[in-house]
């Protein structure tokens, strides 16, 4: 689609939709939300920037293949329920750290790697119809 008014206002709009897509990933895994609802939110605003801008500029854009981080994703929440393993306990087992009082632990790794295998496979199938369209 070759609109000004949809390319320019997408450019706000993504950047925005990014920071939120954050803030529920963040925020969200102690209250509902967390990865999967910020991946879709991530995801969409690609979707958004593939409609004003073409999928060869969001492929440029992304820099990496989409299915790449589909399987960071993957390896990120594996790791994330190894790491109680290691330690003794049941698979996916939330461990937790406090560097300097705050709290971090495996359930935010989890999520993170959950964020990424949405965005990546969300974004692999709307660019992968949006190129046959």
């Amino acid at each position: 689609m070759n609109s000004l008014i949809l390319s320019t206002v997408a450019r706000a709009v993504i950047a925005l939709m990014v920071l939120f897509s954050l803030y529920l990933l963040i925020r969200g895994h102690n209250l509902p939300g967390g990865g999967f609802v910020g991946g879709l939110v991530a995801a969409s605003a690609f979707l958004l920037h593939a409609i004003a801008n073409g999928v060869p500029a969001t492929r440029r854009l992304l820099r990496v293949d989409p299915r790449a981080i589909t399987m960071i994703g993957v390896a990120v929440a594996i790791i994330a329920g190894l790491v109680a393993a290691f330690q003794g306990a049941p698979f996916l087992t939330g461990v937790w750290a406090f560097p300097g009082g705050v709290p971090l632990g495996t359930p935010l790794l989890f999520d993170v790697g959950v964020y990424l295998v949405v965005v990546g496979a969300v974004v692999t199938l709307v660019l992968a119809l949006e190129e046959d369209a």
